[in-house]
């Protein structure tokens, strides 16, 4: 098969184990993102299948029109971006494992690392220093302080053993299953959801994007904050209703937001309001971006590729396509 993969920024799959995985399919791997959906089928005119890199690359159907070859796309996780009506009446198989084994690990120390330059100012701290002004304020301690973590999964989870080895109070919100499923876990819930945001220092978000789970968190729920709170969310911005987050950090309720998510990526316009906001701390949705974590996912990404060369396709999202 001519498989495609796409928006590989620093070549890194070609170097990891995973891509053993593809010997015998001709490959070919884009180090560059495509934006123009015209110019994006040309690229891929002669590809049989398409590897995604997570959300980088929208399949609209625009795209998938101009690509009459095309017959798999492969990618791992949920697909906000992928419009899978499109792809069924194209005829393109969706294959995404969306239960992939174990904890998000990097995207877990991400989000700690978060916590601690947020609460300890590391990136204020560090350009005092480096600009020669030493010392710029005074930081906070994370023992004896409540995290409050969104979402009862396995990245929150992994979370909540690091938050507790450093002296944290973990206390948890989530759906009514969620709830059940951690209260039944002998975890410790929020009396209520305006309670969850009002007494928690720190609020991380851990929920999978999804059409119910778009804009859950309200500028209501964030302006319940204190003013020295601080919201973190390396999970995605959809989960925060449109503009929410800029219009509270105005208002100064949270204090401090530390995020590895945007509406728009790559968002590449420091001028931008949320970007350059004084009170926000971001990186580069670096979450997942280590070559650990890399590896685990292609390697479900290329097996599903596999799999469909040998017709026998996994994880499959229209399977309807299949059957035709």
């Amino acid at each position: 098969m001519k498989v495609h993969i796409l928006d590989d920024w620093f070549d890194t799959l070609r170097g990891l184990p995973c891509f053993d995985l593809l010997k015998g399919h001709d490959v070919t791997v884009w180090t560059d993102h495509e934006p123009d959906p015209v110019k994006l089928a040309e690229r891929l005119a002669q590809a049989d299948c398409v590897v995604l890199f997570r959300e980088r690359t929208q399949v609209t159907g625009e795209l998938l029109q101009r690509l009459p070859r095309l017959r798999l796309i492969s990618q791992r996780g949920q697909y906000p971006h992928v419009d899978v009506e499109a792809c069924t009446d194209h005829g393109v198989l969706l294959c995404s494992n969306r239960g992939g084994e174990g904890a998000n690990h990097a995207a877990a120390e991400l989000t700690f690392a978060l916590i601690l330059s947020a609460m300890r100012q590391l990136p204020q701290q560090m350009a005092s220093a480096k600009a020669g002004g030493w010392q710029m304020g005074v930081g906070r301690s994370l023992r004896g302080r409540r995290l409050g973590l969104y979402g009862y999964g396995r990245i929150g989870r992994a979370l909540a053993d690091y938050a507790r080895a450093f002296g944290m109070e973990v206390v948890w919100w989530s759906s009514e299953a969620g709830r059940a499923r951690a209260e039944a876990d002998g975890q410790t819930i929020a009396t209520s959801r305006k309670a969850f945001f009002a007494d928690s220092d720190v609020v991380s978000l851990h929920l999978r994007l999804t059409p119910e789970t778009r804009g859950i968190v309200t500028a209501q729920d964030l302006a319940a904050m204190g003013p020295r709170a601080v919201l973190v969310n390396t999970s995605r911005a959809g989960l925060i209703a449109p503009g929410a987050l800029l219009q509270t950090l105005d208002a100064g309720r949270p204090g401090m937001a530390a995020v590895d998510v945007f509406d728009s990526e790559p968002l590449t316009d420091a001028t931008d309001a949320l970007l350059s906001h004084p009170n926000l701390i971001a990186t580069p949705h670096i979450g997942f971006v280590t070559e650990d974590e890399f590896d685990k996912q292609f390697a479900d990404i290329f097996e599903q590729v596999n799999a469909y060369a040998a017709g026998a396709p996994i994880h499959m999202i229209n399977p309807s396509v299949v059957a035709r």
